[in-house]
């Protein structure tokens, strides 16, 4: 897999500033993928001499490439290309066996875990009755130490007691009590964050993101799970495979 690049022309039917255009070049270069995930991008210096622009050019360009979600800054260690999941949408696994295929170590920042009264969409999706109590876990997911997602999963109380005793994986602690779900629905929209999602994300206000709703019932068909995901777009490709009917 090549690093370099093909040397950077200004498009003088641009108006756009020099910055702007040369981070649109950078991230096509990363989706044509001339960098692969976790790999360095060359410095600012080696940039402006390799493309003839100043370092205040390529160091505009590259603070771009942070804001889209393409370039992760790791303090004094240099600017890396965010992870990359592809997720077949046809496949039900957790987040940490997505990342483990891929070989990315999963880990999760835990927000909240709590046992509190079932909202009535929760009580609606799950199928509770009226003062029924869920198990709330709240977090953000990380690959490699990077945020791909803020994610709230609801349980039933009574599936899961004590949120407290799960440790990276749902899937993994519901497996070993009898409750792994073995199918589920799912909704995917896009939508702009919110000042409130932003902050837990670290991004800016009104940044794209994927908003996944899932509801996973067990081999009787009781709905066991109902999990809200805000993804960072620029993390993932959803992948379908389709069929015509015979």
């Amino acid at each position: 897999m090549t690093t370099t690049s093909p040397v950077f022309q200004l498009d003088l039917n641009d108006n756009s500033p020099l910055y702007m255009q040369l981070a649109r070049k950078l991230a096509q270069d990363v989706r044509d993928g001339r960098y692969q995930a976790d790999q360095a991008l060359p410095s600012e210096r080696t940039l402006s001499e390799r493309l003839d622009v100043s370092r205040v050019t390529a160091r505009k360009a590259i603070d771009q490439l942070v804001d889209q979600g393409l370039v992760v800054r790791k303090r004094g260690s240099g600017n890396y290309i965010a992870p990359r999941i592809e997720q077949p949408l046809s496949d039900l696994s957790s987040f940490s066996e997505q990342l483990q295929q891929r070989g990315y170590t999963p880990s999760s920042h835990w927000l909240r875990r709590e046992v509190v009264l079932a909202d009535a969409d929760e009580q609606l999706s799950l199928g509770l009755s009226p003062n029924s109590r869920v198990a709330r876990l709240e977090r953000l997911r990380l690959a490699d130490g990077v945020v791909m997602a803020y994610e709230v999963s609801i349980i039933p109380a009574t599936v899961l007691p004590r949120p407290e005793n799960v440790g990276g994986s749902l899937y993994a602690h519901l497996a070993k009590t009898g409750h792994m779900p073995v199918r589920a629905l799912q909704h995917l929209r896009a939508m702009n964050a919110s000042s409130e999602l932003a902050a837990r994300l670290d991004v800016p206000e009104g940044r794209a993101v994927l908003f996944i709703t899932r509801i996973g019932y067990l081999e009787s068909g009781e709905p066991v799970e109902l999990t809200h995901s805000y993804c960072l777009s620029d993390h993932y490709d959803f992948v379908a495979e389709l069929r015509r009917p015979a």
